[in-house]
């Protein structure tokens, strides 16, 4: 019984000693990987600490029913309705006929992936009218000079 209590301390002991002699090279000489992980942590931190004041929802800002803040959703309205009649139009057109251009160029030279992803792209520009109609409100959307008004 006593020596299993012992070698568990000599256990714990040499575990304490592999973990500070590992932090020690990793302070003087760290690798390449230590280096990521630890700029990755530092970057984590520094996104929470900034944004830790826009997560509150009482924050300076804060839109809420007591301050008799509203929001007025008719320039989001606009710049999305500004958006669709660009895609849904001639631009939503060359890019269609683009990635069609580009996929088929590529099935010749061998980039199949290539080629997929210009496919998914020129049938994605295809339906997109159809697509936003079914799975979002768009009704409520004016497009046109209904917009400006």
């Amino acid at each position: 019984m006593n020596t299993k209590i012992s070698s568990l301390f000599v256990k714990a002991r040499e575990t304490a000693l592999d973990v500070t002699r590992r932090m020690a090279v990793a302070k003087v000489a760290p690798t390449e990987k230590q280096a990521q992980i630890l700029l990755f942590s530092v970057g984590v931190i520094c996104l929470g600490i900034g944004l830790s004041g826009e997560s509150f929802a009482t924050g300076v800002g804060a839109w809420n029913a007591n301050n008799g803040g509203d929001i007025e959703d008719q320039r989001i309205a606009n710049a999305v309705s500004t958006l669709f009649k660009f895609l849904e139009g001639s631009f939503g057109a060359l890019i269609m006929a683009a990635s069609g251009i580009g996929a088929i160029l590529s099935a010749a030279f061998g980039q199949y992936k290539m080629a997929l992803s210009c496919m998914v792209v020129a049938v994605g520009a295809f339906i997109l009218r159809s697509f936003m109609n079914t799975f979002f409100n768009t009704t409520s959307l004016s497009i046109g000079d209904d917009a400006q008004g």
